[in-house]
């Protein structure tokens, strides 16, 4: 099996059930809060971990009282935790307020995330392999998730980059990645101001543009209608599943953890991506960030009824 490093944030997720998005001035009256390990880092690698992954997270906890929470979550998913160090900062932190219907909208604090230096990646890259992979996000610093793509590429060590959240991303740095893994919305703003592919026609041209750009394969995350995914000769669809839908958070970090994992232990990027949609439905049925991440036999159990 291959290892995977995860380079990213830890945060602690504070989770408000609302009726309703409030107005601007306006108070409303939520639910009570509730208080979950997240951070796209740490729910990664939770879940690349919880899915049958050997995992390695890099990244930094802050000076405060969230710090022993947030490696003991990892810890107990399976996730090392050496490469993860402290920092003067408070942990990174998320508000998550969460709909209905199960969507949800996120405002993030970096806090100790944004303490990651290009030092602490290289460190953590050095001990790669060829073929080992590894999976970043953007909630760190820009310059240390480009170095740390680059290095790893030169070492032909398998990248992942979710690009999230979004922003401009150099041709250059696309080059670098292996597998680009954006939403809807995460494509729009990658290929400037069009508007977010809305079926897999549409996705299949945009993967096309983000491949122009750099990328070698792309797979467009579409939420419930499943992925889109395009390699150097061939490009597929990959229906989602239909599941009663709790909350949404997390549910892209648990298909970019369950692609990792497959990939790891030498899946097809096809069936890997199969498999990161089973996840990512099922993760959707629990609320939170990693206490809805399902086992690797809770994925298999679910694909084996939807064949």
């Amino acid at each position: 099996m291959k290892r995977i490093l995860v380079l990213g944030s830890l945060n602690i997720d504070l989770v408000q059930r609302v009726p309703r998005m409030p107005a601007l001035g306006e108070t409303l009256r939520g639910n009570n809060l509730s208080i979950f390990v997240g951070g796209k880092g740490a729910n990664q690698a939770c879940a690349a971990a919880r899915l049958g992954g050997q995992v390695q997270m890099a990244g930094k906890v802050g000076n405060d009282i969230f710090a022993d929470r947030l490696l003991r979550e990892l810890q107990d998913s399976g996730v090392n935790t050496t490469l993860v160090r402290g920092s003067q900062a408070q942990s990174g932190s998320a508000m998550i307020f969460v709909l209905p219907n199960g969507e949800n909208a996120i405002v993030i604090s970096p806090g100790a995330n944004a303490d990651i230096p290009i030092d602490l990646a290289l460190e953590a890259i050095a001990d790669l392999r060829a073929g080992d992979l590894l999976l970043c996000q953007l909630e760190i610093p820009l310059e240390t998730v480009r170095a740390a793509i680059k290095t790893a590429h030169e070492r032909n060590v398998v990248t992942i980059l979710d690009p999230a959240p979004a922003c401009s991303l150099s041709d250059e740095l696309l080059s670098c990645v292996d597998i680009l893994t954006p939403n809807q919305t995460e494509t729009a703003i990658l290929l400037g101001d069009v508007s977010p592919p809305i079926d897999f026609a549409q996705a299949e041209l945009a993967a096309r543009k983000l491949q122009a750009k750099g990328a070698r394969r792309v797979i467009v995350k579409m939420g419930p209608r499943g992925c889109f995914l395009v390699d150097e000769a061939t490009s597929v669809s990959k229906p989602g599943f239909r599941v009663q839908v709790a909350d949404t958070t997390a549910a892209g970090d648990t298909f970019n953890g369950g692609l990792a994992a497959a990939l790891a232990q030498g899946a097809e990027l096809g069936d890997a991506a199969l498999f990161a949609n089973a996840a990512a439905a099922l993760s959707v049925t629990k609320p939170g960030a990693i206490p809805s991440i399902p086992s690797f036999s809770q994925v298999e159990e679910f694909l084996s009824l939807h064949r």
